[in-house]
């Protein structure tokens, strides 16, 4: 017995990637904001430590940053996933290789949080270094993304 995924399932499915990603880009660029507003509430002084303070900023920052871990691992899954099933195999390219990098350094940065929670600066600095990478990979990640999309839309209407 072997199961067989409709056509049309296959075809839309292939949009689900990369929707899920431009969603994560934007969650990342939160995140980052996040980052920032604790870095500048670690420097405060009297008041105004106090008033970042009530932002929540570290709590909303571990929050988002464990969803992104989640999901960026589970969207370069599905993304390889659904490219397997439509293909018959992956396109070991830039793309690719560059995804599964962003995968390894999400989850680097996210390993830092225990020393992170112990005052280290040495993790700190690298959970800025891993994460600055990984957002300029992420814009890159989106432009050739698109490029993809556009082969794949210009497949379906028989343009290739």
């Amino acid at each position: 017995m072997s199961f067989e995924i409709p056509e049309s399932v296959k075809v839309w499915s292939q949009f689900a990637h990369p929707i899920m990603m431009w969603a994560l880009l934007a969650l990342t660029l939160y995140a980052l904001y996040l980052g920032v507003q604790i870095r500048r509430t670690r420097s405060a002084q009297g008041d105004q430590k106090k008033q970042l303070i009530q932002g929540r900023f570290n709590i909303k920052h571990h929050q988002i940053g464990s969803a992104l871990l989640t999901f960026m691992v589970l969207g370069t899954l599905g993304g390889m996933a659904v490219t397997y099933i439509n293909n018959g195999k992956l396109f070991v390219g830039p793309h690719l290789l560059v995804g599964l990098g962003m995968t390894g350094l999400i989850a680097a940065s996210a390993s830092l949080t225990p020393f992170m929670q112990k005052g280290h600066d040495w993790a700190r600095y690298s959970h800025i270094f891993l994460n600055a990478a990984l957002v300029a990979l992420f814009a890159w990640q989106a432009v050739s993304g698109m490029q993809i999309v556009q082969r794949i839309v210009d497949k379906m209407s028989g343009v290739a």
